[in-house]
């Protein structure tokens, strides 16, 4: 299995705790989650309708300001195994450092992967990969500059799991272009990675091959449910990212004092250069919090943001040790 966050398991084994002991910020998932309410025993027991994937499909359009098309999938990850399927084999080239999916998908595949350090060298390739903003240090892109790269390449998918912060930098709007395809994860932004949905939005042939290899029932009863709820939700979403932007200004000057310096980041998760990542991150696992370290970026650590109160005064109270 490739490193990601969220593998709370290896820190149970190697610093002890239950699982509701750890407050995880090894991720870039909201910790304040969209309160889902109630769920009918419908959306349980009975097979998603056509109409109901639809109407998600509306909340989905009207979340992410966009009326092309698009499929409801099982998180931005289900789209991702799927990219291959699109077109046949050729070069890949994908912005790096960044998600490391991609890259593992489609070498398993047979791509001619590359991954590259410059926005320019993407030109060119059959298949260029962009996480905008980027995961993890957070470089943006502009919509110009991304629109502009589309024409010199065969085809751009822009992963934007990131980008419910940030909306102004969002190709959604864009993406009945030809040869672009949009990625959105739900699961981050509110705060429900375990409901598994995303989407994949796009021209109509390239949405209609997702769609069709996803197969008919893609997403559960309850991603479409709370899905619809919570994607209408505007006045959620503004005082979320409100909160968000506040919140990783506060996080920036509370690791001030371990003379950790931010490298970047999103509202959701901050990537900071400290002496020794692996150093930091035991400190704070030994209080039963664990952030994310990079084998390749010995000094690198990531923290999401803690939700409530407790979690902050906690963080604090290990910071100050």
């Amino acid at each position: 299995m490739r490193e990601h966050g969220g593998n709370l398991d290896l820190a149970q084994q190697r610093f002890g705790g239950r699982a509701e002991d750890w407050i995880d910020l090894s991720t870039g998932i909201n910790r304040v989650p969209y309160p889902v309410g109630e769920v009918s025993m419908r959306a349980w027991s009975a097979l998603p309708s056509r109409a109901e994937i639809d109407a998600l499909h509306q909340a989905a359009r009207h979340a992410y300001r966009t009326s092309a098309p698009l499929v409801a999938m099982g998180g931005a990850q289900a789209a991702i195994q799927l990219l291959p399927q699109l077109a046949p084999c050729g070069r890949a080239r994908i912005l790096a450092p960044t998600y490391n999916e991609y890259a593992g998908v489609l070498s398993a595949t047979g791509w001619d992967v590359e991954e590259v350090r410059d926005f320019e060298a993407l030109a060119g390739a059959d298949l260029a990969i962009i996480v905008n903003p980027n995961n993890p240090d957070g470089r943006c892109h502009t919509p110009n500059d991304l629109l502009a790269l589309l024409p010199r390449v065969g085809r751009l998918v822009v992963d934007e799991s990131f980008a419910d912060v940030v909306p102004h930098l969002s190709l959604a709007p864009e993406a009945d272009r030809p040869r672009l395809l949009i990625l959105r994860s739900f699961g981050k932004f509110y705060g429900l990675a375990g409901l598994r949905l995303g989407f994949a939005i796009g021209n109509a042939a390239d949405v209609g091959k997702l769609a069709a290899a996803s197969g008919p029932w893609p997403i559960s009863g309850a991603a479409i449910a709370i899905g619809c709820r919570a994607l209408f939700d505007d006045a959620w979403a503004e005082a979320t990212t409100a909160r968000l932007v506040r919140d990783s200004i506060r996080l920036d000057a509370m690791v001030q004092s371990q003379g950790w310096s931010l490298i970047g980041g999103t509202p959701l998760f901050r990537l900071y250069e400290t002496p020794d990542a692996l150093t930091a991150q035991d400190k704070l696992a030994r209080a039963h919090i664990w952030s994310r370290v990079f084998a390749k970026e010995p000094t690198w650590l990531r923290l999401g943001l803690p939700g409530n109160e407790a979690e902050w005064s906690r963080l604090a109270e290990v910071l100050a040790r």
